[in-house]
């Protein structure tokens, strides 16, 4: 059989604190590293699109004081954000998700900063620079949309990415195409997303940016209607931080003053009772949102994988277990796989294994 052409890609993946980067030759990392932003740093930009040179010129030092050219690269993938919904696949970057995404058109997050980086980096290099499912990637079914207000829907925002890097991990891992497999993949981090995967699309899965699903390390999860609407109006909280509970002070955080689940386990055995009922409630709702998504796919599940980074405390994912085992096999695939998964997007299309999306700015669902 004829050896493949390596192919180098650039992948990089903007957080808050910090511009994570890595360098592929074909599924081979030959480098790994994250750029460190500190509150002072990025203090000095009024907004996200501002960070841009900042953080390109950042990527450029990191890349040559390992002796990285870049001419070198084949490709550039960023992280998305920002989008209107789309389809998954993966996306070569036009000028209208360019646009959307240096805008921040439909949420303000550094992940937006992903495709506009690489799209920078490859007009300047005449690389192509592609975006693999971004956190916009809508693929629910109707029903799943439909809530008891009209006009209010919900929406597909989760960890896409990992996801379905994931999901294409574990298809190749049992020898079967992604598109005939059932499963239900639980990303446990600092956000949680449990989403039903039929035969290679999300279904259905909890919105970890509007408030929905499991408590996490630092999101409130579902909140009861009433009770939020009355601490709206009671003037006790601003907006800002009420906001905040859905994704960075709610869940642990909140209850027991770190989003750390090690520390939380120290709590507990030094006989803290409240942390041992914030712990069970976790468990408890996490093994409940895996019930929902259960029955999303009609109790057809080949497989229920954990994945994030509380997936590699193994009492956590036991103790779920003890809720959901009879619903399928239960498979741990610790950490997460963003970088992989920008690179190997990328070169699934270089290497004409999948044909590239192209982004319309036109959401997948205008309402009923």
């Amino acid at each position: 059989m004829e050896n493949k052409k390596c192919v180098r890609v650039l992948a990089i993946n903007p957080g808050s604190t910090s511009t994570k980067i890595g360098v592929f030759d074909n599924d081979k990392c030959i480098l790994r590293t994250s750029i460190e932003h500190t509150d002072k740093d990025l203090s000095v930009f009024p907004d996200i699109p501002s960070q841009k040179d900042y953080r390109y010129n950042l990527i450029l030092k990191t890349l040559s004081d390992n002796n990285i050219t870049m001419e070198s690269i084949d490709a550039f993938s960023g992280r998305g954000g920002g989008l209107e919904c789309c389809p998954g696949g993966t996306y070569l970057i036009n000028k209208k998700l360019y646009d959307h995404a240096r805008t921040c058109h439909t949420i303000k997050h550094p992940a937006t900063l992903g495709a506009t980086l690489a799209y920078e980096f490859g007009k300047k290099y005449s690389k192509p620079a592609f975006c693999v499912n971004p956190p916009d990637v809508d693929e629910f079914q109707i029903e799943a949309r439909i809530t008891g207000i009209p006009g209010i829907y919900r929406e597909s925002r989760i960890h896409a990415l990992n996801q379905k890097e994931i999901a294409l991990r574990y298809a190749k891992r049992v020898k079967k195409r992604y598109n005939n497999l059932n499963l239900i993949i639980c990303h446990l981090g600092g956000g949680v997303s449990i989403a039903a995967h039929h035969k290679g699309k999300m279904i259905d899965c909890n919105d970890i940016v509007n408030g929905d699903g499991p408590m996490a390390p630092t999101r409130a999860g579902f909140i009861p209607a009433k009770p939020l609407i009355d601490l709206c109006f009671s003037g006790k909280l601003t907006q800002k931080e009420i906001s905040g509970y859905l994704t960075k002070t709610g869940g642990l955080i909140a209850h027991l003053g770190t989003n750390d689940l090690k520390e939380v386990r120290k709590m507990m055995n030094k006989g803290n009772k409240k942390a041992k009922i914030i712990y069970d409630a976790l468990v408890y709702q996490i093994a409940k949102q895996i019930g929902a998504m259960y029955s999303a796919l009609k109790c057809n599940c080949s497989a229920i994988i954990f994945t994030g980074g509380m997936s590699k405390d193994k009492e956590f994912i036991k103790d779920i277990k003890t809720y959901v085992k009879k619903m399928g096999r239960v498979v741990i695939m610790p950490g997460e796989f963003e970088l992989e998964a920008l690179a190997a997007g990328a070169i699934r299309v270089i290497n004409k294994e999948e044909e590239y999306q192209t982004y319309t700015g036109e959401t997948v669902f205008k309402g009923i």
